[in-house]
């Protein structure tokens, strides 16, 4: 079966039957999230629905049919996330589908998180934290698949691709290469753990949506970002297309199996060099690690 750019959420998961599956998927409050959450559960699975407050996962997850339970995840607070963790784990339930949904993109004014500017201490590092605690609950499941949102914005990067030498940003501040930093980050995470799984039933891919207008846009201020925004809002998908690729890599049979991948439009896609870096990804591990381990289990 094919798919394509313009296939739809409910088209990639028809015919399947999640029934005993659990999901975990973050920002699950509006945009692919949201829908994510709706169409797995619908499918029978049963969804843990992440947003950065208890009363926005659980309105969110009243908003859908199906079994779902709401969860409190603040990323750029990684003590929550920590927290939101453990009580993933202490429900003692494989995880099936782990969906590193939510994010910021170029709010323009810079702002840090644990002495790490914003983009990247959400987007990646939170999401890092996360991976860490469940993996052993990803393994538990029959072919556990972690799905790591990127973007083709990783092609914005700053210079070299990472500069850890300026995660704090103190020595400039540029919102797009900023959030490219942090979504080419995400991409190489997703490279490092496909080989960390290697042995193991469970699997970890990145995943490009396109071009989709949703809520991460509402950071977004100034001329070149506005017209992007317009551009993106002439060439953009709905949000049943923009999911549809993260629903594939989550829960399609043909992808059972393929890790380490970067998918866009429903397929396997290339990414720039540097996303297939493995050099740059082993040093972006390596300084998440560092970054973050007083919060790894």
């Amino acid at each position: 079966m094919s798919f394509n750019k313009r296939s739809t959420s409910e088209a990639v998961t028809e015919g399947l039957d999640l029934s005993g599956k659990t999901a975990v998927i973050t920002g699950v409050n509006s945009g692919l999230g949201q829908e994510s959450m709706r169409v797995l559960a619908a499918r029978g699975a049963h969804v843990i629905g992440l947003a950065r407050t208890k009363d926005k996962a659980e309105q969110a997850c009243a908003a859908v049919n199906g079994s779902t339970q709401g969860m409190a995840c603040e990323l750029s607070d990684f003590t929550s996330v920590v927290s939101c963790a453990k009580q993933i784990k202490a429900l003692g339930k494989p995880i099936d589908i782990l969906m590193t949904n939510a994010g910021i993109m170029a709010p323009t004014t810079l702002q840090h998180a644990h002495g790490i500017e914003l983009q990247f201490a959400t987007n990646q590092l939170g999401h890092f934290i996360l991976i860490q605690h469940l993996l052993d609950s990803v393994k538990a499941a029959a072919a556990g698949r972690i799905v790591i949102m990127s973007s083709g914005a990783h092609s914005l990067t700053v210079r070299g691709g990472i500069d850890f030498n300026n995660l704090d940003a103190s020595s400039g501040y540029d919102p797009w290469r900023f959030y490219g930093q942090s979504k080419l980050a995400n991409l190489l995470t997703a490279r490092v753990l496909a080989k960390e799984l290697e042995g193991s039933r469970a699997t970890a891919n990145a995943v490009h949506p396109g071009m989709i207008n949703t809520n991460l846009s509402r950071d977004i201020s100034g001329f070149f970002s506005q017209a992007m925004l317009l551009w993106a809002k002439v060439m953009s998908k709905t949000i049943e297309q923009g999911a549809a690729t993260q629903l594939l890599v989550a829960a399609h049979p043909s992808v059972e199996g393929v890790s380490g991948e970067y998918f866009a439009d429903c397929q396997v896609s290339k990414s720039t060099p540097l996303g297939s870096d493995a050099t740059l990804a082993q040093q972006c591990w390596d300084a998440s690690m560092e970054l973050t381990a007083e919060y790894l289990p």
